[in-house]
């Protein structure tokens, strides 16, 4: 049932006051100026109430009930990052998770990411002991790690919209979001790459692993998990099943030079009780390459190199590629990357390449 009032403003002006109570339905208001806006709004609001379409529900759910309803959702729990993803979660459960989602408006998450912006960051520590604590650092996140924040919360939301039909739009989605660096290139110039693998052959696990990184360009996670099932020996190749890579991609891993004859020989002794390459140590039965992160900490300190990861040895690989005139595509295809973007940080590495396209053209063009 609907009514209107009729009311005089202090200016002069009349306004139409509209209130509509449904069975079952918490009351809805609004004010126009017309009379065939509120008549109009009536019928329209009346009709959406009862079809199930009419988003006057985002004032009697929170934000903590939608972040709730997300994380119990198969869309979450099928997520590789799902963890990740509760932890950035988090951060809005703790500044806005008692807010009713109505209030959840673009100007509030603009805010939200000013203020992730300008906060002091914490960094995981590991202890002698193995534990690890969280330590905060003077340093703000990066404009990268905000994204990701607003993207968890933008997840969420758009479950909000398509699924629970709790919101009538995205808020996120109309929040312009900080720019990100191209990203880190660090990689093993000619000098320190022989210094490295020097360093590295003095622990064999370390050495293989290094070797199937830099060779294959393999995350660490897809190196240190490979298993003998995925091993093809004769073929000289590894494969990484779908759902077991970053992007759950299916890709192959060519088996080369020294990094091959490693796994030959390794192969003719290996675990009959774990199918694994790099099988488990009774320190790290659940994340085996922490077993090598003292000798690749090590390694690095003999060799004198500085401010390097283990996710460099990847872009060592790219770079090295890059350098020899592989092109971009090719490069994408070796790391699995599903756009041109990650890979093109490392173009200028290839001038000479560029130099020889650019010549080719004016041949062709005949202005060479």
């Amino acid at each position: 049932m609907a009514s209107i009032e009729k009311r005089k403003n202090d200016d002069g002006t009349t306004s139409y006051r509209v209130k509509i109570r449904l069975k079952g339905y918490p009351q809805e208001s609004a004010t126009f100026g017309r009379l065939t806006d509120a008549k109009e709004w009536i019928q329209k609001t009346e009709a959406d109430i009862k079809a199930g379409r009419h988003f006057g529900i985002s004032k009697r759910h929170t934000l903590n009930d939608l972040i709730d309803s997300y994380e119990k959702s198969a869309q979450h729990k099928v997520l590789k990052s799902a963890k990740d993803m509760r932890a950035r979660l988090g951060w809005w459960r703790t500044k806005h998770g008692g807010k009713l989602l109505q209030d959840i408006t673009p100007s509030l998450v603009a805010q939200s990411r000013d203020a992730l912006n300008n906060e002091n960051i914490t960094v995981r520590r590991r202890g002698e002991d193995g534990s690890v604590s969280r330590v905060p650092i003077e340093k703000k996140r990066s404009g990268a790690t905000t994204n990701r924040f607003l993207a968890a919360l933008s997840t969420a939301c758009g479950y909000g919209v398509k699924e629970l039909g709790w919101l009538e739009r995205n808020p996120v989605e109309r929040v312009s979001k900080p720019k990100e660096n191209k990203g880190r290139v660090r990689y093993l110039d000619d000098a320190e790459l022989p210094r490295f693998l020097a360093a590295c052959k003095k622990h064999n696990d370390l050495y293989l692993a290094v070797i199937l990184s830099l060779t294959t360009g393999g995350r660490q996670s897809e190196i240190m998990g490979l298993r003998w099932g995925q091993i093809d020996l004769k073929a000289g190749r590894a494969t990484l099943y779908a759902g077991t890579t970053k992007n759950d991609d299916a890709r192959v891993l060519s088996l080369v030079g020294e990094a091959y004859t490693l796994l030959l020989e390794r192969a003719k002794v290996r675990s009959l009780t774990d199918d694994r390459i790099f099988p488990a140590t009774n320190k790290a039965k659940k994340a085996t390459f922490i077993a090598l992160r003292t000798p690749f900490i090590a390694a690095l300190k003999e060799a004198d190199i500085k401010n390097f990861h283990w996710h460099d040895l990847r872009h060592t690989c790219a770079s090295y590629l890059m350098m020899n005139g592989v092109s971009p595509l090719e490069i994408s295809k070796v790391l699995g990357h599903r756009t041109m973007a990650m890979v093109s940080r490392y173009a200028h590495l290839a001038p000479a390449r560029q130099l020889e396209i650019g010549n080719a053209l004016a041949k062709t063009l005949g202005v060479s």
